[in-house]
């Protein structure tokens, strides 16, 4: 991986371990579905300009059906059992689940495209179990919670890994503005219906439309332009490790703009998921190998 891909990896997980954040302001004013159709919308805006100037409009048009099963599995149903979880926990804890994405993707990866996972990569992905288990167990102690939050936020992360693994199967050569403006497009489209069944019975607050309005143009349309950016440059497999990043800024955000503290049970799951991640991912071997390449270049 590239620096300038690295760079791009860290700046995507900042972002969206702000979300969570933001979401805890707004969901409990717009509603769960409110909220996602607010941020499909906005985010579809900001991308179409992308579209036609990247005179991507083709790669829409012709892969549709490909990206309306994106909109779902990416953007529709994550996002919805997001804002579910987070009307039930802290913005860290949520940030934290996050993290099993990888390993989700990992594993899907390893049954659906048969991809090789390896000895260590299952030590991680079973690890990074043990700190679910440990979350979750916590929960179950906690009467304002529970294990159903989790529970949805933990399959809100398998539907990432399905659809990382689907993207790559499927998208591969499509154009990532065309992926990202209409997956969004079509996540607006699906869920109108639920919207105007469910709107809010009042006015929200201020607070509540700005923070709307971030996730909305850079959580989601900005995050997106990046997240398939770097799945087109270095595979989703890589891409899906933004993952490991967003909980450590979740948590972060949470702990200096929310106040919010985390049990120690809770940070040792985290760290449990966190380990297992890097794992299964073996991105720590990734990094040695590209500094034994630089290495060797530099002495040409």
């Amino acid at each position: 991986m590239k620096f300038i891909d690295f760079a791009e990896l860290i700046l995507l997980g900042a972002i969206w371990g702000s979300s969570f954040m933001l979401i805890k302001w707004a969901a409990p004013e717009f509603g769960i579905f409110a909220l996602v159709e607010i941020r499909a919308i906005g985010a579809t805006l900001l991308l179409i300009p992308f579209v036609l100037l990247k005179r991507q409009q083709r790669d829409l048009i012709q892969y549709w059906p490909q990206l309306f099963i994106v909109g779902l599995l990416n953007t529709a149903i994550p996002f919805c059992l997001f804002n579910y979880g987070l009307l039930h926990m802290e913005a860290g804890l949520a940030a934290i689940l996050n993290g099993t994405a990888p390993m989700f993707g990992i594993l899907v990866a390893y049954l659906y495209l048969k991809e090789n996972i390896g000895k260590w990569g299952m030590v991680g992905v079973l690890m990074g179990f043990a700190g679910i288990v440990l979350i979750s167990y916590e929960q179950t102690t906690d009467v304002d919670a529970g294990i159903l939050p989790v529970a949805a936020i933990l399959f809100a992360c398998f539907c990432y890994g399905v659809a990382a693994a689907y993207l790559k199967s499927k998208l591969s050569t499509v154009k990532p503005f065309a992926i990202a403006c209409g997956s969004q497009f079509f996540t607006a489209l699906m869920l109108l219906p639920l919207v105007l069944m469910n709107l809010p019975t009042s006015i929200p607050s201020t607070n509540a439309f700005i923070s709307a309005i971030v996730l909305a143009f850079m959580c989601t349309g900005l995050a997106y332009v990046l997240y398939f950016d770097l799945i087109a440059k270095v595979g989703a497999s890589k891409a899906i490790t933004v993952g490991y990043l967003v909980p450590l800024f979740g948590v972060l955000w949470g702990y200096v703009i929310l106040n919010e503290t985390l049990s120690n049970a809770e940070l040792l799951g985290g760290a449990c998921i966190l380990i297992g991640v890097m794992l299964a991912t073996n991105i720590h071997t990734k990094f040695k190998r590209r500094n034994r390449e630089v290495v060797v270049n530099t002495s040409k």
